[in-house]
Protein backbone atom coordinates (compact mmCIF):
# COMPACT_ATOMS: atom_id res chain seq x y z
CA UNK A 1 0.00 0.00 0.00
CA UNK A 2 3.12 2.50 0.40
CA UNK A 3 6.61 2.56 -1.08
CA UNK A 4 9.67 2.73 1.04
CA UNK A 5 8.02 3.56 4.16
CA UNK A 6 4.71 2.40 6.65
CA UNK A 7 1.62 4.63 6.49
CA UNK A 8 1.76 5.66 10.04
CA UNK A 9 5.34 7.62 9.48
CA UNK A 10 3.24 10.05 6.88
CA UNK A 11 1.32 11.37 9.97
CA UNK A 12 1.33 14.62 9.78
CA UNK A 13 2.01 15.33 6.37
CA UNK A 14 -0.45 16.92 3.76
CA UNK A 15 -1.94 14.72 0.95
CA UNK A 16 -1.37 16.29 -2.62
CA UNK A 17 -4.88 14.85 -3.91
CA UNK A 18 -8.07 13.96 -3.35
CA UNK A 19 -8.63 10.46 -2.16
CA UNK A 20 -11.58 8.53 -3.49
CA UNK A 21 -13.40 5.25 -2.55
CA UNK A 22 -14.32 2.77 -4.97
CA UNK A 23 -17.72 4.47 -5.61
CA UNK A 24 -16.01 7.59 -6.49
CA UNK A 25 -16.83 9.80 -3.16
CA UNK A 26 -13.72 12.00 -1.83
CA UNK A 27 -12.86 10.46 1.53
CA UNK A 28 -9.79 12.52 2.26
CA UNK A 29 -9.53 16.18 0.15
CA UNK A 30 -6.50 17.46 -1.11
CA UNK A 31 -4.40 19.24 1.34
CA UNK A 32 -5.47 17.28 3.93
CA UNK A 33 -2.70 16.74 7.01
CA UNK A 34 -2.72 13.00 7.72
CA UNK A 35 -4.09 11.86 11.26
CA UNK A 36 -4.62 8.98 12.64
CA UNK A 37 -8.21 8.65 11.40
CA UNK A 38 -6.84 8.76 7.72
CA UNK A 39 -4.70 6.73 8.05
CA UNK A 40 -7.37 4.39 9.10
CA UNK A 41 -9.25 5.01 6.53
CA UNK A 42 -6.42 4.40 4.12
CA UNK A 43 -5.70 1.10 5.05
CA UNK A 44 -10.10 -0.31 5.40
CA UNK A 45 -10.30 1.26 1.66
CA UNK A 46 -6.69 -0.07 0.22
CA UNK A 47 -5.79 2.81 -1.34
CA UNK A 48 -2.09 2.66 -2.61
CA UNK A 49 -0.53 5.74 -2.40
CA UNK A 50 3.29 6.35 -2.69
CA UNK A 51 5.75 9.24 -1.40
CA UNK A 52 4.78 11.25 -4.88
CA UNK A 53 1.68 11.59 -3.16
CA UNK A 54 2.89 14.02 -0.29
CA UNK A 55 3.80 17.28 0.50
CA UNK A 56 7.35 16.53 2.22
CA UNK A 57 7.42 19.37 4.81
CA UNK A 58 5.85 17.79 7.64
CA UNK A 59 3.02 19.93 9.35
CA UNK A 60 2.50 20.14 13.49
CA UNK A 61 -0.95 18.51 13.93
CA UNK A 62 -3.35 20.61 15.83
CA UNK A 63 -7.37 20.35 16.87
CA UNK A 64 -9.29 22.08 14.31
CA UNK A 65 -11.39 23.34 16.13
CA UNK A 66 -9.04 25.42 18.56
CA UNK A 67 -9.04 28.37 15.97
CA UNK A 68 -12.09 30.53 15.35
CA UNK A 69 -12.79 33.94 13.99
CA UNK A 70 -14.47 34.88 16.87
CA UNK A 71 -12.89 37.92 17.77
CA UNK A 72 -12.09 38.86 14.12
CA UNK A 73 -16.05 38.98 13.99
CA UNK A 74 -17.25 41.10 16.84
CA UNK A 75 -14.46 43.42 16.46
CA UNK A 76 -16.19 44.03 12.93
CA UNK A 77 -19.54 44.23 14.23
CA UNK A 78 -18.71 46.87 16.33
CA UNK A 79 -17.38 49.14 13.48
CA UNK A 80 -19.99 47.82 11.75
CA UNK A 81 -22.66 48.75 14.48
CA UNK A 82 -20.95 52.89 14.62
CA UNK A 83 -21.20 52.67 10.81
CA UNK A 84 -24.45 52.39 10.91
CA UNK A 85 -24.97 54.73 13.30
CA UNK A 86 -22.81 57.69 11.43
CA UNK A 87 -24.42 56.77 8.12
CA UNK A 88 -27.97 57.46 10.09
CA UNK A 89 -26.90 60.60 11.92
CA UNK A 90 -24.67 62.38 9.12
CA UNK A 91 -26.39 60.86 6.43
CA UNK A 92 -23.10 59.83 4.59
CA UNK A 93 -20.31 56.62 5.08
CA UNK A 94 -16.50 56.73 5.76
CA UNK A 95 -15.90 54.83 2.37
CA UNK A 96 -11.79 54.46 3.06
CA UNK A 97 -11.67 53.79 6.81
CA UNK A 98 -14.37 50.82 5.63
CA UNK A 99 -11.91 49.97 2.94
CA UNK A 100 -9.29 49.85 5.57
CA UNK A 101 -10.38 48.69 8.48
CA UNK A 102 -13.39 46.57 7.99
CA UNK A 103 -12.87 44.58 4.71
CA UNK A 104 -9.52 43.51 5.97
CA UNK A 105 -11.25 42.12 9.05
CA UNK A 106 -13.52 40.43 6.84
CA UNK A 107 -11.94 39.16 4.18
CA UNK A 108 -8.73 37.79 7.31
CA UNK A 109 -11.93 36.36 8.94
CA UNK A 110 -12.69 34.36 5.85
CA UNK A 111 -9.17 32.62 5.76
CA UNK A 112 -9.74 30.05 8.18
CA UNK A 113 -9.28 26.29 7.40
CA UNK A 114 -12.53 24.92 7.87
CA UNK A 115 -15.83 25.22 8.15
CA UNK A 116 -16.39 25.20 12.01
CA UNK A 117 -13.91 27.69 12.45
CA UNK A 118 -15.32 30.71 9.69
CA UNK A 119 -19.06 30.10 11.10
CA UNK A 120 -18.25 30.02 14.60
CA UNK A 121 -17.97 33.89 14.66
CA UNK A 122 -21.04 34.07 12.43
CA UNK A 123 -23.51 32.29 14.41
CA UNK A 124 -25.75 35.03 15.50
CA UNK A 125 -25.54 35.36 19.80
CA UNK A 126 -26.34 39.03 20.05
CA UNK A 127 -26.82 41.28 17.50
CA UNK A 128 -28.26 39.80 14.76
CA UNK A 129 -28.75 42.91 12.43
CA UNK A 130 -25.24 43.97 12.60
CA UNK A 131 -23.64 40.08 13.06
CA UNK A 132 -25.78 39.31 9.85
CA UNK A 133 -24.19 41.89 7.75
CA UNK A 134 -20.58 40.07 8.73
CA UNK A 135 -21.71 36.61 8.26
CA UNK A 136 -22.83 37.65 4.84
CA UNK A 137 -19.90 39.49 4.09
CA UNK A 138 -17.66 37.05 5.08
CA UNK A 139 -19.91 34.23 3.22
CA UNK A 140 -19.79 36.24 -0.32
CA UNK A 141 -15.68 36.63 0.28
CA UNK A 142 -15.03 33.02 0.40
CA UNK A 143 -17.89 32.95 -2.64
CA UNK A 144 -15.45 35.23 -4.97
CA UNK A 145 -12.29 33.44 -3.48
CA UNK A 146 -13.68 30.48 -5.32
CA UNK A 147 -14.97 32.13 -8.19
CA UNK A 148 -11.49 33.42 -8.59
CA UNK A 149 -12.73 36.82 -8.53
CA UNK A 150 -9.78 39.46 -9.09
CA UNK A 151 -8.33 41.21 -5.83
CA UNK A 152 -10.32 44.77 -6.85
CA UNK A 153 -13.53 42.32 -7.47
CA UNK A 154 -13.30 40.67 -4.02
CA UNK A 155 -13.01 43.97 -2.43
CA UNK A 156 -16.02 45.37 -3.65
CA UNK A 157 -17.75 42.29 -3.39
CA UNK A 158 -17.14 42.50 0.20
CA UNK A 159 -17.77 45.97 0.47
CA UNK A 160 -21.31 45.31 -1.39
CA UNK A 161 -22.08 42.29 0.86
CA UNK A 162 -21.77 44.19 4.34
CA UNK A 163 -23.66 47.11 3.32
CA UNK A 164 -26.45 44.69 1.89
CA UNK A 165 -28.36 45.36 4.43
CA UNK A 166 -27.93 49.24 5.41
CA UNK A 167 -31.78 50.27 4.94
CA UNK A 168 -32.85 48.43 7.83
CA UNK A 169 -31.62 51.65 9.63
CA UNK A 170 -34.74 53.27 8.59
CA UNK A 171 -37.42 50.22 9.45
CA UNK A 172 -38.63 49.89 12.80
CA UNK A 173 -36.98 47.74 15.95
CA UNK A 174 -40.06 46.18 16.48
CA UNK A 175 -40.69 44.70 12.96
CA UNK A 176 -37.30 43.52 12.45
CA UNK A 177 -37.02 41.41 15.68
CA UNK A 178 -40.97 40.85 15.41
CA UNK A 179 -41.26 37.02 17.02
CA UNK A 180 -43.30 34.98 14.49
CA UNK A 181 -45.13 35.57 10.73
CA UNK A 182 -45.43 39.36 9.83
CA UNK A 183 -48.58 40.72 8.60
CA UNK A 184 -49.18 41.70 5.25
CA UNK A 185 -48.36 45.45 5.95
CA UNK A 186 -45.74 44.66 8.33
CA UNK A 187 -43.79 42.53 5.22
CA UNK A 188 -44.36 45.54 2.58
CA UNK A 189 -42.53 47.44 5.27
CA UNK A 190 -39.50 45.30 5.79
CA UNK A 191 -39.47 44.76 1.48
CA UNK A 192 -38.44 48.41 1.87
CA UNK A 193 -35.37 48.32 3.40
CA UNK A 194 -33.88 46.97 -0.03
CA UNK A 195 -35.14 50.91 -1.96
CA UNK A 196 -33.79 52.31 1.04
CA UNK A 197 -30.79 51.27 0.94
CA UNK A 198 -30.34 51.79 -2.69
CA UNK A 199 -30.97 55.37 -2.07
CA UNK A 200 -28.93 56.23 0.92
CA UNK A 201 -25.81 54.72 -1.14
CA UNK A 202 -26.30 56.47 -3.97
CA UNK A 203 -25.65 58.97 -2.07
CA UNK A 204 -22.50 58.56 -1.25
CA UNK A 205 -19.37 59.82 -2.66
CA UNK A 206 -16.82 57.50 -3.86
CA UNK A 207 -18.84 54.58 -3.98
CA UNK A 208 -18.95 52.06 -6.77
CA UNK A 209 -22.39 51.72 -8.42
CA UNK A 210 -22.65 48.27 -7.98
CA UNK A 211 -23.03 48.35 -3.98
CA UNK A 212 -26.10 50.28 -4.33
CA UNK A 213 -27.25 48.03 -6.82
CA UNK A 214 -26.79 44.91 -4.82
CA UNK A 215 -28.67 46.67 -1.57
CA UNK A 216 -31.46 46.73 -3.95
CA UNK A 217 -31.68 43.26 -5.70
CA UNK A 218 -30.19 40.69 -2.99
CA UNK A 219 -33.88 39.49 -2.54
CA UNK A 220 -34.38 39.22 -6.38
CA UNK A 221 -34.75 35.47 -7.00
CA UNK A 222 -34.06 33.77 -10.97
CA UNK A 223 -37.56 33.00 -11.76
CA UNK A 224 -38.35 36.64 -11.33
CA UNK A 225 -40.02 35.81 -7.86
CA UNK A 226 -38.22 38.10 -5.08
CA UNK A 227 -38.55 41.57 -4.49
CA UNK A 228 -38.67 44.47 -5.00
CA UNK A 229 -38.97 44.70 -8.74
CA UNK A 230 -39.57 41.31 -9.66
CA UNK A 231 -36.88 41.09 -11.63
CA UNK A 232 -35.49 37.97 -13.56
CA UNK A 233 -32.08 36.38 -13.85
CA UNK A 234 -30.47 38.34 -16.93
CA UNK A 235 -31.50 41.44 -14.87
CA UNK A 236 -29.79 40.21 -12.02
CA UNK A 237 -26.43 42.02 -11.40
CA UNK A 238 -23.64 38.86 -10.65
CA UNK A 239 -22.55 40.54 -7.01
CA UNK A 240 -26.35 40.38 -6.34
CA UNK A 241 -26.75 36.58 -6.93
CA UNK A 242 -23.85 36.09 -5.18
CA UNK A 243 -25.15 37.99 -1.99
CA UNK A 244 -28.36 36.30 -2.20
CA UNK A 245 -27.12 33.04 -1.31
CA UNK A 246 -24.59 34.57 1.20
CA UNK A 247 -27.71 35.88 2.37
CA UNK A 248 -30.08 33.32 2.90
CA UNK A 249 -27.86 30.68 4.53
CA UNK A 250 -26.53 32.98 7.08
CA UNK A 251 -30.15 33.75 7.90
CA UNK A 252 -30.65 29.83 7.57
CA UNK A 253 -27.60 28.95 10.54
CA UNK A 254 -28.49 31.87 12.68
CA UNK A 255 -30.31 31.72 16.02
CA UNK A 256 -32.63 34.69 16.95
CA UNK A 257 -34.77 35.20 19.69
CA UNK A 258 -37.57 34.38 18.08
CA UNK A 259 -36.37 31.42 15.92
CA UNK A 260 -33.66 28.44 16.30
CA UNK A 261 -30.95 27.84 14.11
CA UNK A 262 -32.07 25.31 10.91
CA UNK A 263 -30.95 22.17 11.05
CA UNK A 264 -27.80 21.81 8.66
CA UNK A 265 -28.70 19.05 6.72
CA UNK A 266 -31.96 21.13 6.13
CA UNK A 267 -30.46 24.24 5.11
CA UNK A 268 -28.08 22.23 2.66
CA UNK A 269 -30.76 20.58 1.40
CA UNK A 270 -32.65 24.09 0.87
CA UNK A 271 -29.87 25.16 -0.65
CA UNK A 272 -29.34 22.94 -3.22
CA UNK A 273 -33.27 22.94 -4.04
CA UNK A 274 -33.17 27.05 -4.16
CA UNK A 275 -30.72 26.25 -7.17
CA UNK A 276 -33.02 24.72 -9.17
CA UNK A 277 -35.60 28.25 -10.06
CA UNK A 278 -34.63 30.92 -7.44
CA UNK A 279 -30.92 30.92 -6.74
CA UNK A 280 -28.53 31.07 -9.60
CA UNK A 281 -27.35 27.40 -10.07
CA UNK A 282 -23.52 27.73 -10.80
CA UNK A 283 -23.04 29.80 -7.41
CA UNK A 284 -25.15 27.33 -5.43
CA UNK A 285 -23.61 24.28 -6.25
CA UNK A 286 -20.46 25.53 -5.94
CA UNK A 287 -20.97 27.20 -2.50
CA UNK A 288 -22.21 24.20 -1.23
CA UNK A 289 -19.79 21.64 -2.75
CA UNK A 290 -16.53 23.75 -1.24
CA UNK A 291 -18.52 24.25 2.12
CA UNK A 292 -19.16 20.63 2.78
CA UNK A 293 -14.95 20.03 1.62
CA UNK A 294 -14.29 22.56 4.16
CA UNK A 295 -16.69 20.77 6.69
CA UNK A 296 -14.14 17.33 5.98
CA UNK A 297 -12.50 17.52 9.72
CA UNK A 298 -15.40 19.03 10.99
CA UNK A 299 -16.79 17.65 14.53
CA UNK A 300 -20.95 17.59 14.20
CA UNK A 301 -24.45 16.73 16.31
CA UNK A 302 -26.02 14.10 14.55
CA UNK A 303 -30.30 14.37 15.03
CA UNK A 304 -30.03 11.61 17.30
CA UNK A 305 -27.79 13.73 19.50
CA UNK A 306 -24.05 11.86 19.26
CA UNK A 307 -21.04 13.63 18.11
CA UNK A 308 -19.54 12.53 15.31
CA UNK A 309 -16.56 13.93 13.42
CA UNK A 310 -17.27 14.44 9.24
CA UNK A 311 -14.26 12.35 7.27
CA UNK A 312 -15.36 12.79 3.67
CA UNK A 313 -17.56 14.60 1.56
CA UNK A 314 -20.11 12.39 -0.83
CA UNK A 315 -20.33 14.42 -4.12
CA UNK A 316 -23.61 12.53 -5.28
CA UNK A 317 -24.95 13.61 -2.05
CA UNK A 318 -23.41 16.59 -0.59
CA UNK A 319 -25.96 17.42 2.10
CA UNK A 320 -24.86 13.67 3.73
CA UNK A 321 -20.95 12.96 4.02
CA UNK A 322 -19.18 10.04 5.39
CA UNK A 323 -18.72 10.07 9.42
CA UNK A 324 -17.17 8.23 11.95
CA UNK A 325 -19.26 7.90 15.23
CA UNK A 326 -18.66 5.58 18.19
CA UNK A 327 -15.40 4.52 16.58
CA UNK A 328 -16.99 3.31 12.99
CA UNK A 329 -17.50 4.89 9.94
CA UNK A 330 -21.22 5.55 8.88
CA UNK A 331 -22.23 6.96 5.29
CA UNK A 332 -24.94 8.97 5.75
CA UNK A 333 -26.64 8.50 2.13
CA UNK A 334 -27.05 5.23 3.36
CA UNK A 335 -29.54 6.38 5.88
CA UNK A 336 -33.25 7.71 5.85
CA UNK A 337 -33.15 8.51 9.68
CA UNK A 338 -29.67 10.20 10.95
CA UNK A 339 -28.37 13.47 9.55
CA UNK A 340 -26.48 16.24 10.43
CA UNK A 341 -28.09 18.36 12.69
CA UNK A 342 -25.44 21.25 13.39
CA UNK A 343 -21.52 21.92 13.58
CA UNK A 344 -19.75 22.20 16.79
CA UNK A 345 -16.62 23.59 18.05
Amino acid sequence: MMEGRTLRQWIGYTIKRDLFNERGVVLIPAKTIIDNHHVEMIENHRISLSVHDFELDKQELAPRESKTNDKLVVKAMEEVKSMFHFLSEKGTLPVEEINQSIIPAIHQAAEYPSLQSVMSGLQAKDDYTYRHNIGVGVISTLIGKWLHLSESELALLTMAATLHDIGKIHISDYILNKPGRYTDEEYAVMKKHTVIGYDLLCQIPGLDARVPLVALQHHEREDGGGYPYRLKAHEIDFFSKIVGVADIFHAMTSKRVYKDASPFHLVIKQMLDDGFGKLEPSICKLFIHRLMEMAVGDEAILTDGRRCQIVGMNPLDVANPLIRVDGKYVDLSKSRELHILALVG
